[in-house]
């Protein structure tokens, strides 16, 4: 096992869960693409990093080193900073925050206490307070298929500036984790692919490469490995 992990919710309408991970050793992982970003606070070797990771339109592979700590907070879909919208975070391009102590870190000009897994929220209500983060709800109307009353332009255009992605990438990247979700849990290729609304069998495959980093039958073939 690369990884031991821990997952909690979050008493935050902005945040989507709170996360801690150690790595048992080195390796390597695919990172399957992400509507989500992330504030990651990083431990290794005595050092303290805080970075700002943004959505993930392709799987990746990731490397990991041995007995590294992390702390993530994920966001919800529409959640995002003015002042670093997810476009600029895109497919890796994450932002390191200068560390201003051992325990503090600089954000939009001011020193910010380094979070915890425990006090996460309080940070998190912290940023809203400060409107360092702001949630556009729009984001979630268009999930929903709401009617609304704007333009296509004008509902692409908030779309992505609060999420970094178009909605049909979002569509196409929660469709590919349901179709690995159902493979996962011994669903057949063909009635996966027929269920999800794929156009064959092939289609879903190259979803799958893009998406999660791996084939149909090589998801379903470890799962029958377990």
């Amino acid at each position: 096992m690369l990884f031991t992990s821990e997952v909690r919710s979050s008493d935050s309408s902005f945040v989507q869960a709170i996360w801690r991970t150690q790595s048992e050793g080195t390796g390597s992982f695919i990172s399957p693409a992400a509507i989500h970003w992330d504030m990651l606070v990083m431990r290794y070797r005595g050092k303290t990093t805080f970075a700002v990771q943004g959505p993930e339109t392709k799987a990746t592979r990731a490397s990991v080193p041995a007995d590294a700590e992390w702390l993530g907070i994920t966001f919800q879909l529409g959640t995002f900073m003015p002042d670093l919208l997810p476009i600029r975070l895109l497919d890796r391009h994450d932002v390191n925050q200068a560390l201003a102590t051992g325990k503090s870190f600089w954000l939009s000009g001011s020193t910010w206490e380094v979070p915890t897994y425990e006090n996460a929220d309080t940070f998190v209500n912290r940023l809203v307070r400060a409107g360092l983060l702001v949630h556009d709800p729009l984001v979630d109307e268009v999930m929903r298929d709401d009617p609304l009353d704007l333009s296509a332009r004008a509902l692409q255009y908030r779309f992505r500036r609060a999420t970094g992605l178009t909605h049909k990438t979002v569509q196409q990247i929660q469709r590919a984790r349901q179709a690995a979700t159902l493979l996962e849990q011994g669903c057949p290729i063909l009635d996966t692919a027929s269920h999800l609304g794929y156009f064959d069998q092939s289609h879903l495959t190259n979803s799958l490469r893009r998406y999660i980093g791996q084939t149909p039958a090589q998801i379903s073939r470890a799962q029958h490995l377990e």
